[in-house]
């Protein structure tokens, strides 16, 4: 509930502090004292658009502050969640609003000491306040809001189905739009198809090796060189080791140890080095012989030339289309298969997700239908609920219409024999209807219904739907206009009703309904004759006395009305 709303420099309020509790509250005063700058105050709070026309003159900012107890709701949680994404936080089970609006039109949204955007504010307030006044568009207009208000008064079996078709409904969307994706890709997965198939069958075709374009290069290169290798080679071994006994290498090193090894007694080094050059010896004999043995594996095959330059032109090939290297081309091929086993998969998938759209499309007719005949039941007792109540409020011909409707469509949803138009909502329309006299047709409630009777009709239904209605606070601006007499104490008795489910916060000009409060404030204008300036006061039961007798006589001091506001104060007690 709200707990407190702090205003400063807004309209002719400069600084006050209302505190409210629990219950019903009704906030009073005389005209032109500010009364609905608490409705404006609120709304600010609560993320409405922001008015700097609304700042009080003089002052460079208006600033509303207000304080959410939680405690014991369901909302806790929720609004702590939304309240730390957006960077602020919850003090135990409170939470902290304010909203600044400088007199240059600025703005600023605060939540839980964090600065927000004012869409913020307006999220919490869906959650926990709910405005009611003549000037507002009321939230029980719409469309939407009468069909959720509906399946709430319906109750558990109605939300129940209401989300089973929802959740079919969201699958059902998810598999058209796949399948039609595939329908209208058809032809694009066609060409990618074949593409695809060319592409493997001429991979097919040459069958490359991991690694085979870097071996076969090497083997075309020594191949068409090998009357130069193997002359090179030749040449090498006989400086080697020479067959016609000339000068080589093994001669040069034997002659260079022999040397060494003759003067081995003389020092030690020199045997060393003689040692050394045996061993050089050794190696240079294995190296002659490798390389004798490399010339004579060297051969002219110029068939084998040919059939790995055509090898080689054949993987060439592939690796223009397919990749840089034979390694890549065989990557692609296995990418490839893979992907065209999906493409050739799609009209066994499109075929799952036809049979999964009729199943869906199943589920959601005989789930639509039942959602329907649930409706259409509780449309009659809420219609018949709010009518009794209007009875009450001087309304006593006035019949309300709960109206479930099915709209045909030609590519809708197949119920019985007749295509339906569907949302996430179900397959109806709900809309209520007033026949404000005797006789009358029933038309919508914004256009069947004046100012007051359309006040009286959203008080009905705010009574019937009390204990369906999440929202713990109520806010009624004047809801009573174009009410009196008798009327007027029915619509505090209900406001008193309401007050025993949820936090009801009323301005008014009513005294039979101002008599009903809980708690009572005053909104008084004062002026030293430069600034006129209000301020907020919660009354005792003699200033509540005395101020009914105000609102009764229209002036101050007036037995008769002082005895008048008495009665009709013990008259209230008694009757709630």
């Amino acid at each position: 509930m709200l707990e407190e709303l702090r205003i400063v420099g807004l309209g002719v309020i400069d600084e006050s502090v209302l505190e409210l509790g629990p219950g019903f509250t009704a906030i009073t005063g005389e005209t032109g004292a500010g009364k609905t700058m608490l409705v404006t105050a609120l709304g600010l709070l609560l993320g409405g658009r922001a008015d700097s026309g609304a700042v009080r003159t003089g002052a460079r900012q208006a600033r509303v502050e207000g304080v959410l107890d939680l405690a014991g709701t369901q909302l806790v949680q929720e609004l702590r969640t939304t309240v730390e994404e957006a960077g602020g936080q919850l003090d135990g089970e409170r939470l902290m609003l304010a909203r600044q609006v400088s007199a240059e039109g600025r703005s600023r949204a605060y939540a839980g000491g964090a600065g927000v955007p004012a869409g913020v504010l307006s999220a919490i307030a869906d959650r926990v306040v709910a405005v009611h006044g003549q000037s507002d568009q009321h939230q029980l207009l719409s469309a939407t809001a009468q069909r959720d208000a509906l399946d709430r008064y319906a109750g558990a079996e109605a939300l129940r189905l209401r989300s089973e078709f929802a959740a079919a409904h969201a699958e059902l969307r998810a598999v058209e739009a796949e399948r039609e994706e595939l329908l209208t890709r058809s032809r694009e997965r066609a060409r990618e198809v074949d593409l695809l198939r060319f592409g493997l069958e001429e991979i097919e075709q040459v069958a490359p090796a991991p690694g085979e374009d870097a071996a076969l290069a090497e083997e075309e290169s020594r191949l068409g060189f090998a009357d130069t290798l193997r002359t090179a080679a030749e040449q090498a071994r006989e400086m080697l080791s020479a067959e016609q006994g000339g000068p080589d290498a093994l001669g040069a090193v034997g002659a260079a140890r022999r040397l060494l090894d003759g003067v081995r007694d003389h020092d030690a080094a020199a045997g060393e080095l003689a040692d050394r050059l045996a061993e050089v010896g050794y190696l240079l004999g294995d190296l002659a012989a490798d390389t004798a043995s490399y010339a004579s594996g060297l051969e002219t095959d110029p068939a084998r030339l040919a059939a790995v330059s055509e090898r080689r032109a054949a993987l060439v090939a592939l690796t223009r289309k397919y990749g840089d290297s034979i390694d890549e081309v065989i990557a692609w091929s296995a990418e490839a298969a893979a992907r065209l086993g999906g493409l050739e998969g799609a009209d066994d998938r499109i075929g799952e997700l036809e049979a999964r759209a009729a199943e869906l499309a199943s589920a959601l007719a005989a789930t639509g239908a039942a959602l329907s005949a649930v409706r259409a039941e509780a449309a009659e007792r809420l219609a018949h609920a709010v009518s009794e109540e209007l009875t009450a409020l001087a309304m006593p011909h006035a019949q309300v219409e709960a109206r479930v409707t099915q709209a045909e469509a030609a590519e809708g949803l197949e119920v019985d024999g007749r295509r339906l138009r569907m949302n996430a909502t179900g397959l109806d329309d709900v809309e209520l209807l007033l026949a404000a006299n005797r006789g009358a047709e029933a038309r919508p409630l914004h256009k069947g219904a004046s100012g007051g009777e359309l006040s009286r009709v959203m008080l009905g239904l705010e009574v019937v739907l009390a204990g369906t209605n999440p929202v713990p606070t109520m806010v009624f601006d004047e809801v009573d206009a174009g009410v009196g007499g008798k009327a007027a104490v029915e619509v505090g008795r209900r406001l008193a009703m309401l007050a025993r489910d949820a936090q009801v916060v009323v301005v008014t000009h009513l005294p039979q309904v101002a008599a009903f409060a809980d708690r009572h404030v005053v909104v008084a204008k004062s002026s030293d004759g430069l600034v006129t300036t209000s301020g907020l006061t919660l009354l005792d039961d003699t200033g509540r006395v005395r101020e009914l007798s105000r609102m009764l006589a229209g002036l101050e001091g007036s037995d008769s009305a002082q005895a008048h506001a008495e009665e009709l104060l013990a008259t209230a007690r008694a009757l709630t």
